[in-house]
């Protein structure tokens, strides 16, 4: 299995993201911090590169159905991907920030989801 390309930590209140790797150089960000009051919804989703309203890159990279690091704009707003891990995505739905979804790849996804809504 393939590392984890995002750390996901809970932190007085906010959801903080770290880049891993090479990623961050692709993302252009290497980490990012949200109140957890503007989470309103996470979930796994395995296919996120095929089944996620991908949008158009404002600045990343992106190879179709491979890689989608960086930020892109969908029909719903601003979108955060670091995703190339099949199976490993988590995506996790905003209000009131710059993004509208976060759209990561996680070492466990299902724990992510669990522990993100406990704390929710």
């Amino acid at each position: 299995m393939l590392p984890a390309v995002t750390e996901v930590e809970i932190s007085d209140g906010n959801l903080v993201l770290t880049v891993k790797g090479a990623d961050k150089f692709l993302a252009l960000r290497s980490h990012l911090t949200i109140p957890l009051r503007h989470i309103t919804g996470v979930r796994s989703e395995p296919d996120a590169l095929r089944t996620v309203d991908k949008g158009w890159k404002i600045a990343g990279s992106g190879i179709p159905d491979v890689l989608r690091a960086g930020t892109f704009r969908s029909y719903d707003g601003r979108v955060f991907w670091d995703v190339h891990q099949a199976g490993h995505a988590i995506v996790i739905t905003l209000s009131d920030e710059s993004y509208a979804e976060l759209v990561v790849d996680v070492e466990d996804p299902d724990a992510a989801v669990s522990r993100l809504q406990a704390a929710l």
